[in-house]
């Protein structure tokens, strides 16, 4: 029977746990707890995993470290110099990991209304608690609904612009790269997400993500498989980023806006 990321009550399982985290893992996750504590003191309300590591689905020097953390205010340029720091020296220190990435954001944000059903939720159900109080415990429960699908991802008509943008300014295929696997994580994502309701569950899995999608969308069952493909082995070729840009992204987002509506705006 498929899995469907669904307890006995339809709510989401929280997905992924510090038990899963693979051995070649462990001693990075046990330096980030170390060092983010000491660097942000009394400023930290709570850190977080997320991402393939707490999943156990990681691959040793291909797979990125993902981090939230929760501050016990708003992040100032302070708080972004001292991520980007951490994040460079557990890169650096640790081979076994390829880049790390850092979410900021205050605690009264994460808990906010405005975020319940975005930031909120990939706290609560995405995140697995590494440090300090888990602010899960003062958020509701979710299920896979319409309205979770607008909030989290109903922004991509919004999104693709800045990404024109950003493909403009790179030159190198290092940059392309990046862009690359952020693109097509992000795609990926979007298309399991407008399905999502009709499917009724969840995975980060981003190939099964594609597969699912593309029952419901076998006239672009390819492209989406093509980019959780190239989410996992990006490209340094330029041409596929502006096929997402010219092709795949627009349909992406008049489809979900159509059948989702446009995400509430920040």
């Amino acid at each position: 029977m498929e899995h469907r990321g669904l307890d006995a009550y339809g709510y989401f399982e929280r997905e992924g746990s510090l038990g899963r985290v693979q051995g070649a893992f462990e001693p990075v996750v046990a330096a980030a707890r170390e060092r983010i504590g000491e660097a942000y003191g009394q400023r930290l309300h709570s850190a977080y995993l997320y991402g393939s590591v707490p999943r156990g689905t990681a691959r040793p020097g291909r797979s990125d470290l993902d981090l939230l953390l929760a501050l016990n205010h708003e992040a100032a340029d302070e708080d972004r110099d001292t991520a980007e720091v951490l994040a460079r020296g557990l890169d650096q220190d640790f081979p076994e990991i390829d880049g790390v990435g850092i979410l900021l954001h205050g605690k009264d944000t994460l808990l906010s209304e405005q975020e319940r059903d975005d930031l909120g939720w990939f706290l609560a159900c995405l995140c697995t608690p590494l440090l300090g109080a888990d602010l899960a415990e003062h958020l509701p429960r979710y299920r896979p609904d319409s309205r979770l699908a607008r909030e989290t991802n109903g922004d991509l008509a919004a999104v693709l612009p800045r990404w024109q943008a950003r493909l403009e300014a790179a030159s190198t295929p290092a940059e392309y790269r990046r862009l690359s696997r952020h693109f097509s994580r992000h795609l990926v994502r979007t298309g399991f997400t407008l399905v999502m309701p009709r499917w009724g569950g969840w995975t980060s899995d981003l190939a099964e993500s594609a597969e699912i999608f593309g029952r419901y969308y076998p006239e672009r069952a390819a492209q989406m498989r093509a980019a959780a493909a190239m989410a996992l082995d990006p490209t340094g070729d330029p041409a596929v980023l502006h096929a997402y840009l010219e092709d795949l992204g627009p349909w992406l987002a008049d489809e979900y806006t159509a059948r989702h509506g446009t995400k509430t705006p920040r």
